[in-house]
């Protein structure tokens, strides 16, 4: 409506759009993926007018930046619906539209997030190129946190720099810990519990099973029960389990997979359950037996069309 009356902007075109990023960042894991893409990808088409021939220099600026948050926003959620290439697109132009318009916070949460999609590609120097990137332009103790334990860290523990990791992860507890709020919510946030999952990650890709374990119940313990980061932490702490108890690691998988409906299942926890079904491959009891098939016959997130198929 607002854009009816000021189709190239206005203060309150800038203050709404403003509100629409906050509102889907704080409720981004309320919400199936491929839903939220859509709603998030059709109000970022509402500013083409906006963008292209802004009503004024300031009105342009703030549309630009805005324009890079949900981009941002696209970018991670192309990510959790396994879209890469989909993924590197969004997140491109959210880096340069915060560096356009010198939003470091944005710039630096993209090339963190630009980190995350190289992980998943297992391109590992690239990974950390973006995360020592993104950490350059990170201000603020938060900010700063959120880049060491998100994107430093694991990248060089996926290179096997142990030492490296261990100095990134204290400087990522020790900055997080001098943030005044502790943490904040939402897609853009961080939190303890966040920095867990990520440490928890690093120490098994470190080989570090029982520091692993250790840290991913601290994570789930410190999420909402049956959310995506619930979700997530769980299923490290199954894969910490998988080569002693199979038969407990198919179970707390399985118990996911009942709480978290299938089109609510990111990529990441899909990744992380073939991920821990392979490791069990070969286990005979019916537990693992139950999770090999339900895995199996998991549906896509999106069909070849783009549709969600839960």
């Amino acid at each position: 409506m607002a854009l009816l009356d000021a189709p190239y902007g206005s203060p309150a075109v800038v203050e709404l759009v403003e509100a629409a990023v906050e509102h889907y960042a704080l409720n981004y894991s309320r919400h199936a993926p491929a839903i939220l893409f859509d709603e998030v990808h059709a109000v970022r088409g509402l500013l083409g007018d906006g963008l292209t021939a802004p009503a004024d220099a300031v009105i342009g600026a703030d549309l630009r930046r805005s324009a890079g948050w949900l981009s941002a926003l696209l970018g991670n959620l192309a990510y959790h619906l396994a879209d890469h290439s989909g993924a590197r697109v969004h997140l491109a132009v959210a880096a340069s539209l915060g560096e356009r318009t010198g939003d470091t916070r944005l710039t630096a949460w993209a090339y963190g997030a630009q980190s995350m999609v190289a992980r998943a590609r297992r391109d590992y120097a690239a990974a950390l190129t973006y995360a020592q990137a993104g950490l350059e332009c990170a201000s603020g103790p938060l900010a700063r946190a959120q880049l060491l334990g998100w994107a430093v860290l694991p990248s060089l523990a996926r290179l096997g720099q142990a030492a490296e990791a261990e100095r990134a992860l204290g400087e990522a507890t020790s900055t997080l810990a001098a943030d005044p709020a502790g943490g904040a919510p939402g897609r853009f946030g961080f939190d303890a519990a966040e920095l867990d999952l990520h440490e928890s990650e690093a120490w098994l890709a470190l080989g570090r099973t029982d520091r692993a374990a250790t840290r991913a119940e601290a994570s789930a313990a410190g999420c909402v029960p049956h959310t995506p980061g619930w979700a997530a932490a769980t299923l490290v702490l199954a894969q910490t389990e998988a080569p002693a108890r199979p038969g407990d690691a198919a179970a707390r998988a399985l118990d996911v997979l009942e709480r978290i409906p299938a089109d609510r299942l990111r990529s990441t926890a899909r990744e992380r359950l073939r991920v821990l079904a392979a490791a069990l491959d070969g286990v005979d009891v019916a537990s693992v037996r139950d999770l090999r098939e339900r895995v199996q016959t998991l549906p896509p997130p999106i069909d070849i069309h783009g549709r969600s198929t839960a």
